[in-house]
């Protein structure tokens, strides 16, 4: 079934205890999308980059099985730019730079093919943008809805309208907690519940994802890896690995919804292994089928 992912195609200028990589294509869009194409196809991905994006890396998408024509060319720009530096323990991190350039006038037009689409991923951006998205789709199975502190920070009425309209939310352990105003995470997940999406997935980073809905709660551990180089897009490649299951099977139930989780960490799991998208483009079958086998024997026991 067709899948449409919004989000961001960008340059990122990175630094971790283990280097730097310095002005590499990012962006969730491009990690929710390459992640998503693993399992399910076309692969729809919206977004906008200026003419310095490379032309290669657009044609590297399409040979994946991503649509490409949703995103928006604007020739005499320039791209979406983030730079961060990690702490030593890697889970806090430092913004150096944002230029917002193309992205600030980003007004998404979804081309005709893409509007019928089943399954939406509305990555990271402002409300008003996924809002926008939403209002252009036509027959939704599944629609889910990432986003982020400072949205709440600063278009918190807008923020909840589009939740309002969604079927599953994913933040971290943090955002629940702002967003709920409650503490336990059990009692952020009830409260975040009745503001309208069907599920929720409460992201913990290396310490793995909760999945709540339908009065049941699932956890699913994240794989304790030897080596981490760069977190960056591991949130969207585990957004894109999820939806990119639940759409291969359009099973939509809450037993489903956790095996996606776990492809959803299996590729969140790739993505930490090297710099950009360097890990996540060119993996097997063989690799992730033997990545979840992984995941499998990490948390299967017999009472």
């Amino acid at each position: 079934m067709e899948l449409l992912t919004v989000g961001t195609v960008a340059f990122d200028d990175i630094t971790t205890p283990f280097g730097r990589a310095e002005k590499v294509v990012g962006g969730a869009g491009l990690y929710s999308a390459i992640a998503a194409s693993y399992f399910t196809g076309p692969v729809n991905l919206v977004s906008i980059i200026g003419g310095d994006w490379p032309k290669e890396e657009l044609n590297a998408l399409e040979e994946r099985g991503i649509d490409t024509d949703g995103i928006e060319v604007v020739e005499d720009g320039k791209s979406f730019f983030w730079a961060g530096k990690y702490h030593d323990d890697m889970n806090g991190r430092d913004t150096l730079a944002t230029e917002l350039n193309v992205l600030a006038d980003f007004n998404p037009v979804l081309p005709e093919h893409f509007k019928d689409s089943k399954y939406v991923l509305l990555g990271n951006l402002t409300p008003e943008v996924q809002a926008k998205v939403l209002d252009q789709m036509e027959d939704t199975t599944l629609v889910v809805l990432d986003t982020m502190n400072f949205w709440m920070d600063v278009a918190l009425d807008a923020l909840k309208k589009v939740i309002a309209r969604v079927d599953v939310i994913t933040i971290n352990d943090e955002e629940a907690r702002q967003l709920s105003g409650e503490y336990s995470l059990v009692k952020a997940a009830e409260k975040i519940l009745t503001m309208g999406p069907k599920y929720l997935i409460i992201k913990k980073g290396e310490h793995g994802a909760l999945l709540f809905g339908e009065g049941q709660m699932f956890f699913a551990p994240a794989l304790p890896l030897a080596e981490v180089k760069d977190p960056t897009g591991a949130g969207d490649s585990f957004a894109g690995g999820f939806l990119g299951y639940i759409a291969k099977t359009g099973d939509i139930s809450f037993d489903n919804m956790k095996r996606a989780i776990i492809h959803g960490s299996a590729m969140a799991s790739f993505c930490v292994e090297d710099f950009s998208i360097e890990r996540v483009k060119g993996l097997s079958d063989l690799e992730i089928n033997e990545r979840l086998e992984t995941f499998k024997k990490l948390s299967h026991y017999e009472l």
